[in-house]
């Protein structure tokens, strides 16, 4: 079974995040069957400070305890959906401050995107892609852009479009298969993929 984290990147109280993430991992589930597991992980849960590290994840583990217990669940999964807003064109501060905490655990597995926003986070979404690369991750092309105009109510009461759900199980083949495609590889030599 391929492990799936739902990433809820905002941690602004009142945040759409919650909610988006949940239909992503409900409908993601449905749709995936028995092959994948869709898991939240709400970066409000890790209350991770600034990046306090010493030294760059690339060259040596984290050795704060957050660090440690941040790597060890994000080295649980296989696979990635990163739901985030876009607040000044640019994904939230406190998910690119997540994501530079770890280097190893991220790589040679696969990440889509679902977006929200009034233009569906399109260019929070490129900022992540620029940054999934150095990381080794496969960023895969489908994405999920809601707008807060057309897929909410009253900006803030989340109820997605049809096409959507279209949309989104687009991107969980897509994710599952570079999942799949990816595993042995990682499997054989983490360190190399």
């Amino acid at each position: 079974m391929i492990r799936t984290g739902v990433i809820i990147g905002s941690t602004r109280p009142g945040r759409n995040g919650e909610q988006v993430a949940l239909w992503v991992r409900d409908m993601a589930a449905e749709h995936a069957g028995d092959v994948a597991d869709f898991e939240l992980v709400d970066l409000k849960d890790h209350a991770l400070p600034l990046l306090d590290e010493a030294v760059p994840a690339r060259r040596a583990p984290g050795q704060q305890p957050h660090t440690r217990q941040w790597a060890e669940r994000i080295g649980s999964f296989d696979a990635f959906i990163v739901v985030t807003p876009e607040y000044n064109t640019a994904p939230p501060a406190a998910l690119t401050n997540a994501i530079d905490y770890l280097y190893d655990e991220w790589g040679g597995k696969p990440v889509g995107y679902v977006g929200y926003g009034l233009f569906g986070a399109v260019m929070a979404v490129q900022k992540l892609r620029a940054q999934a690369g150095p990381l080794r991750m496969a960023d895969i092309g489908p994405q999920v852009a809601l707008s807060l105009r057309e897929d909410f109510v009253n900006l803030a009461e989340f109820k997605p479009q049809e096409l959507r759900a279209v949309e989104l199980c687009g991107l969980v083949d897509e994710l599952l298969a570079w999942a799949g495609a990816l595993g042995p590889l990682r499997a054989a030599s983490p360190a190399s993929v």
